[in-house]
This record gives C-alpha cells, sequence and structure tokens, in this order.
C-alpha cells in the first residue's frame, strides 16, 4: 500500500512538472486605446522561452476572424525573447477586446495574450493642463481621493497623461496596495502624444472605517525606479453603514453640531505655529460617537476633550497647524471626522493659513 503511494505521489510530481510553463509572455494585456475607424490596430507582445531547450508553435488561436497574428514560424532556442504582433481590423465602432491562446510543442497550456482598445471616427486628446510633472511623464492631478465610499463599490478616477520625453514610455504605477488596481490606455505612449491612467479602488480590501492613505509611484516603464518626484498620494474615505436602521432609530438618532467647517487660523508671518477651536455638539437624542478623527495632511494637531457626548451635550476640538509642515503639504488641510450620527457619517473640516 504505501509503494503504490509513493509511486502516485511521484507521477504526480512529474506531470507538474511536464505541464510547467515554457514560455510566457513579458506583457499579456496591450491597451492601444483609441483607434481611429477602418485603421488597423498592431498589438506587440514580448514573449521569452523559459526552458533550457528549443520551442514552437504549433498552433494560433483567436477569440474572432477580425484580428490577424503574426509569430515566429520555427525553432525559439532557450533563453531567447521573441514577439507576437495581434492586429485588429477595427471596422466596428466601440470598445474591443480581444483574446489570442498561443499553443507551443510539449506544453498542454497555451499562453494567453490579450489585446483591447476603443474604434472612434476621431481621435480627441484631453484638452485639459497637465500641471504635474512626474519625471516626464506630466499629469492633472498629483493626488487621488476617492471620497464617501460605501463598502463593496468600486469607484475609479483617471488621471490625464503626456508623454513630454523624447522616448516611448510604458506606464506603470508601482507600489500599489492590494485595494487598487491600476490600467493605462495606450499602453505605450509616444513623444508628445497622450493617454489615461484609471485607478480602481476595491473597497472590499479596506481594513478600516475612515481614511486610508498611501502613495503610489508612476513610472515610465516596467522595474523603473522608484523616487520622491514619481510619488502619487491615494486617499480613501469609507463609510459607515446605516441602511438597516429603522425609522424609528433614525428618528432617534444622535445628530451632529459643528460651530464650523471652515476653521480660518490666519496668516501665518512670524509664528510657527497657528492655532483654533471648533465646539461640537450632540443635538440628537442618543449618544453622539465621534468613531474616527484623522488628518488628510501633515502639519496639523488636533486634540478633542470628549469622544461621546450624551444629547445636548459639547466638547471643544483644538486644532494647531505648524508653518514647516504645512509649508510642504501636497493637498488643502483638513480633518476628517467619523460619526454614528447617520445625516452626518463624515464630516471634513477644512484647515485655512495664509
Amino acid at each position: 500500500m504505501k509503494k503504490f503511494f509513493i509511486c502516485a505521489s511521484l507521477f504526480a510530481f512529474v506531470s507538474l512538472g511536464v505541464s510547467a510553463q515554457k514560455i510566457e509572455a513579458i506583457n499579456k494585456i496591450v491597451d492601444c486605446g483609441q483607434t481611429t475607424y477602418q485603421s488597423p490596430a498592431t498589438a506587440e507582445f514580448e514573449v521569452k522561452n523559459k526552458s533550457n531547450h528549443a520551442v514552437r508553435i504549433v498552433d494560433v488561436r483567436t477569440s474572432c476572424g477580425c484580428t490577424d497574428v503574426d509569430y515566429p514560424k520555427g525553432e525559439i532556442a532557450p533563453d531567447a525573447k521573441f514577439m507576437v504582433r495581434v492586429t485588429y481590423d477595427a471596422q466596428t465602432m466601440g470598445r474591443y477586446d480581444k483574446f489570442v491562446d498561443v499553443y507551443v510543442s510539449d506544453q498542454q497550456r497555451p499562453v494567453m495574450l490579450r489585446m483591447r482598445g476603443n474604434v472612434v471616427r476621431e481621435i480627441v486628446d484631453f484638452a485639459g493642463k497637465y500641471d504635474y510633472d512626474f519625471a516626464g511623464i506630466r499629469t492633472d492631478c498629483d493626488d487621488i481621493e476617492f471620497d464617501d465610499v460605501n463598502r463593496g463599490e468600486r469607484p475609479q478616477k483617471k488621471i490625464h497623461l503626456l508623454n513630454t520625453t523624447s522616448s516611448t514610455v510604458e506606464p506603470v504605477v508601482m507600489h500599489l496596495p492590494d485595494y487598487l488596481t491600476a490600467e493605462v490606455s495606450p499602453s505605450k505612449i509616444l513623444p508628445g502624444h497622450s493617454g489615461v491612467l484609471t485607478v480602481t479602488l476595491n473597497s472590499k480590501r479596506l481594513k478600516d472605517m475612515g481614511l486610508t492613505q498611501t502613495s503610489v509611484y508612476l513610472g515610465a516603464f516596467p522595474g523603473d525606479r522608484v523616487s520622491r518626484e514619481k510619488e502619487l498620494g491615494v486617499s480613501a474615505v469609507l463609510l459607515p453603514k446605516f441602511d438597516n436602521l429603522t425609522a424609528s432609530q433614525l428618528a432617534n438618532a444622535p445628530r451632529l453640531y459643528l460651530s464650523t467647517s471652515e476653521l480660518n487660523l490666519g496668516a501665518f508671518n512670524d509664528k510657527k505655529k497657528l492655532k483654533g477651536e471648533i465646539i461640537i455638539r450632540n443635538d440628537g437624542k442618543t449618544v453622539l460617537n465621534i468613531k474616527n478623527l484623522q488628518m488628510f495632511t501633515v502639519g496639523l494637531q488636533v486634540s478633542l476633550n470628549k469622544q461621546k457626548l450624551q444629547p445636548g451635550e459639547s466638547a471643544k476640538m483644538k486644532i494647531t497647524a505648524e508653518q514647516r509642515l504645512i509649508k510642504s503639504a501636497r493637498s488643502q488641510p483638513r480633518v476628517l471626522m467619523i460619526t454614528n450620527d447617520p445625516g452626518r457619517p463624515k464630516v471634513t473640516i477644512k484647515v485655512i493659513t495664509k
């Protein structure tokens, strides 16, 4: 019985080795961006033979007859790189998403390639300004904010890109956390041409209510160096859920009152710090709970003498701005509060300094 088990295990191990991928696409998805009607679009996929012997492409299958594939017909040497070119005839208006399966000798599973884009009558470029520079790739923003997100939503933000370098770039977003994904269209941007970066938030993967912040980095090609000049700030505010409250619970809920949601601290002049105060009051019928108190930017200090307020009770929020740090902040200084008031689960307090 033991001998049979050992043989079966060895057979399973050998089988896994035989089915291992021998060739692998370096770029499995190519986005061609905007393609004019009846002008063929071509996607180039770089593929590598990772095995220790020569292989041959024995079959190529496409998801429709509107695509042609060009690939090496002879043997591909070990460790060699080669190109697979897929051309779409662009005879239909609108978005397209085409798949190609490349079958290789002695490999059961195909290498799957994906080509996508958008066929349009006329290519339309972004008409806004590219005010921010990421080492030669200019953008229309340097900070992404996902505000008022409910658990389960997948909001998207778009950033417009312009290649101001003298070389073709292949923009990539580095150091993405597991709750963010990023796609660039087109995958490669020629000198002087533009593209769009789409960042998607998976709110199910956010761990905490309130503010979550991170930094990602916009590189010019896969494997680009991470540096401060390529940093892109990303923030998300996840709201508590109140959709299961009854009419009676809503009528007896806490109700937040703020003396102001825009605190003007005045001018620094020769001062290193500025201070201000906001009054918070519970005008509801049950306990008001200030669950989170967070700052969007550096340079702010916040203190609150009470986090739970009985009906009619007040509290003082003291806010201090430090000149040295506020001057280097990349976005508007703000304070975020997450509460159990169904009418105001999120409150943003803008802090103004001069």
